[in-house]
């Protein structure tokens, strides 16, 4: 029987959204589906996708989202996320007074704060809470989930993990917000995007619409790479004594 998520459950196992720690909450052991016998925790992927649609919408009906990423490795999917459905984007360190100091040059009042880590990012969850704005997060099984309104139980470190989660929640606030009408054309804007951003991609590339939520230069690693292996290829002319 076909499983209803939004993307095959292969892709989300591939991109490592499931690997958990050792380490568990209270908070989060609803979201655990399994421990395996190394003591890794396992999540639970048919909950993570059914509060990515539930996220997407919510998004979708909110103006000035703010998504927030302390940690460099989910800079570059917050910087897309925010570029492609309309939002602002804070990444690295987070100035205390963003969200409650109007005469900070940096005051921004979102309808909604999305952060990567909770913990990491807790000076934004803390003003966002005290300023009564609803607050989601991608937590893994070490956070807690006080003050969240919304947990997405996901892989949080991981950058692959990461560029996934992003990839598939712009593509699902595009749609609620009509942005877009259909999964074929995010893939193919996504696609116009890349070609654009990284003029030395081969013509015949395979494009990643994930990767680009990693950063463009992954793409150019790509072309780099495939030059490198071309001229591997090509064999390599004998010379001839005279």
């Amino acid at each position: 029987m076909q499983e209803d998520l939004l993307i095959p459950r292969a892709d989300y196992l591939s991109a490592g959204v499931h690997i958990g720690m050792r380490q568990r909450t209270e908070d989060m052991r609803e979201f655990i589906f399994k421990i395996r016998s190394d003591g890794m925790s396992v999540l639970d992927i048919k909950k993570l996708d059914e509060r990515i649609r539930i996220a997407s919408k919510f998004l979708a009906s909110k103006n000035n989202i703010l998504v927030v990423s302390r940690r460099g490795v989910g800079g570059k999917a917050a910087e897309k996320f925010a570029e492609l459905v309309g939002g602002r984007a804070i990444t690295g360190r987070f100035y205390p007074g963003t969200l409650t100091n109007p005469a900070y040059e940096g005051f921004f009042q979102p309808g909604v704060v999305l952060v990567m880590d909770p913990l990491v990012d807790a000076q934004a969850v803390t003003e966002a809470v005290d300023e009564r704005i609803p607050v989601i997060a991608l937590c893994d099984t070490f956070n807690e989930t006080r003050n969240l309104d919304l947990v997405l139980p996901t892989n949080n470190k991981g950058k692959r993990a990461i560029a996934l989660i992003f990839w598939l929640l712009t593509r699902e606030t595009m749609k609620a917000k009509d942005l877009i009408k259909s999964d074929g054309e995010y893939a193919s804007m996504i696609v116009e995007k890349v070609k654009t951003e990284t003029p030395g991609l081969k013509p015949d590339a395979v494009i990643d619409g994930v990767s680009y939520f990693e950063g463009v230069e992954s793409y150019e690693d790509k072309a780099q790479e495939e030059r490198k292996n071309e001229r591997k290829e090509k064999p390599k002319r004998k010379q001839t004594r005279r």
